[in-house]
C-alpha cells in the first residue's frame, strides 16, 4: 500500500465521492483532491459549498446537473485539456450513480483525457452489504420510469433474473413500488433500506404485501434503496421480517 499519496495529474477528470449523510465517511483521499484540485463541478454549488466550508476548503465551483450536462461536460474538457485538475461532485455519494457524471466520463474517455475515481460513500454499496441478501450476482436499476407502464414492462423483464436486485425510490413513490413489487414478485423477501448513514438508518424486511401494509401505517421520509431476493422464496427458516427494523 502507497503511504505517500501522489500529487494530482494535470489534465485529469477526478470523480470525488461524497458522504450520503454522516460526514464521517468521506475519504483523506477526498479531501486532498477537493484541496489540490483546480476547479470543483458540483451538481449543486450551494450544497457542495456547505460541504466544502466544513472542511475549511475554498475552491472556484461551476455548476454540472442533469440539464446543463451537455454545455458544461464541453467546458469540462476545455479546461482538462488546459492542463486543469477538475474534481466532479455530486449532492451526495459516487458521480455517476443514478447522478451526473457518465456524459463528462464518457466524453474524456473519448477524447484520451484521464479519468480517476476516489471511491467512498455510496448508498447501493451500503445497502446491500447490510440488506442480508446475497451479493455475489446483483442488477443495479438505479430509479424506474415514472409512468406505471414502463415501471410494470421493466419489472416484468427482471423476473428471470436469479441474483438480487437493487434500485432507488423516492418517498413519493415506495408505497407505488411495493405495489408493484406485490404483484411482480409476490413471494421474493424484499429489503428497504433508508436514511443510510444518518441518525434513523432503518433497514425493514419482509415480503412486499407485508412491508407495502407497514410502509401505509407510517409516513417515512428519506431516499430509499430497495433491494428484491432473486429467490421466488422467503428466508430459508420462512420467518417474516416485516415490521423488524434493524438499525446499525
Amino acid at each position: 500500500m502507497d503511504k505517500t499519496p501522489p500529487p494530482l495529474t494535470p489534465g485529469t477528470l477526478y470523480l470525488v465521492a461524497t458522504p450520503i449523510g454522516n460526514l464521517e465517511d468521506i475519504t483523506l483521499r477526498a479531501l486532498r483532491v477537493l484541496r489540490e484540485c483546480d476547479v470543483v463541478a458540483a451538481e449543486d454549488t450551494r450544497r457542495t459549498g456547505q460541504l466544502l466550508k466544513h472542511f475549511e476548503i475554498s475552491k472556484p465551483m461551476v455548476s454540472y446537473f442533469a440539464f446543463n450536462e451537455a454545455k458544461r461536460s464541453e467546458e469540462i474538457l476545455e479546461r482538462l485539456n488546459r492542463g486543469d485538475k477538475v474534481a466532479l461532485v455530486t449532492d451526495a455519494g459516487t458521480p455517476g450513480i443514478s447522478d451526473p457524471g457518465e456524459r463528462v466520463v464518457r466524453a474524456a474517455v473519448a477524447a484520451g483525457l484521464r479519468v480517476e475515481s476516489v471511491p467512498g460513500p455510496c448508498a447501493l454499496v451500503a445497502a446491500l452489504t447490510a440488506s442480508g441478501l446475497p451479493t455475489d450476482e446483483f442488477h443495479f436499476i438505479g430509479f424506474l420510469p415514472h409512468k406505471s407502464g414502463q415501471r410494470r414492462k421493466q419489472l416484468e423483464a427482471l423476473k428471470a433474473f436469479a441474483g438480487t436486485l437493487a434500485l432507488y425510490e423516492s418517498p413519493y413513490r415506495i408505497e407505488k413500488l411495493l405495489g408493484e413489487l406485490s404483484e411482480v414478485f409476490p413471494d421474493r423477501t424484499i429489503v428497504l433500506a433508508r436514511e443510510l448513514t444518518k441518525k434513523f438508518e432503518e433497514f425493514l424486511r419482509g415480503k412486499p404485501a407485508e412491508l407495502l401494509a407497514l410502509v401505509a401505517k407510517r409516513a417515512l421520509k428519506g431516499e430509499f434503496v430497495v433491494l428484491v431476493s432473486g429467490e421466488a422464496e422467503a428466508a430459508d427458516d420462512g420467518e417474516s421480517f416485516a415490521g423488524r427494523v434493524v438499525s446499525d
